[in-house]
């Protein structure tokens, strides 16, 4: 049986270990439509030693900023980031979801005080980080659809 592999980039990002069928929300979430240019590879659903099944997404030429890991621990908790340089790992890191998330998830209440004029950014509270779980900083509203208020 023949064997297919993702190439391997030069330089960038390489995310393993994503939630078996969250590669492409990491992609919406990260912004990347394929237009840009990189080289992006995508690897579903497969077979893992760590875990049954996982997602792979390869981002060539471009290193994931802090603020993007957070989104993304958001629906991978597990996942790991590989930092490529020539062809190498040259640095490896777990996502670990903070206790308080900024900026990153808007509160699903179209009243709370962070959706008005008023220039305050959005904070939420992880409730739960292994069955990740949000709830509004300023109305204490749980936040249900995470991917869908994702900012």
């Amino acid at each position: 049986m023949k064997e297919f592999k993702v190439s391997p980039i030069k330089n960038g990002t390489a995310i393993d270990h994503i939630t078996p069928g969250m590669a492409l929300k990491v992609l919406k979430i990260l912004g990347i439509t394929g237009t840009q240019g990189s080289i992006i590879s995508v690897a579903m659903n497969v077979p893992s030693g760590k875990c049954e099944r996982k997602d792979i997404v390869k981002i060539e030429n471009r290193e994931l900023e802090p603020q993007e890991i957070n989104k993304i621990a958001l629906i991978a908790p597990s996942a790991t980031f590989n930092i490529i340089r020539d062809f190498n790992v040259d640095k490896k890191h777990n996502v670990e979801l903070p206790d308080v998330i900024e900026g990153i998830v808007r509160c699903e209440n179209t009243n709370c005080i962070s959706n008005k004029a008023e220039p305050i950014i959005p904070k939420c509270i992880v409730i739960s980080k292994t069955l990740v779980t949000l709830k509004c900083f300023y109305c204490d509203r749980m936040i249900t659809d995470i991917i869908k208020n994702i900012i």
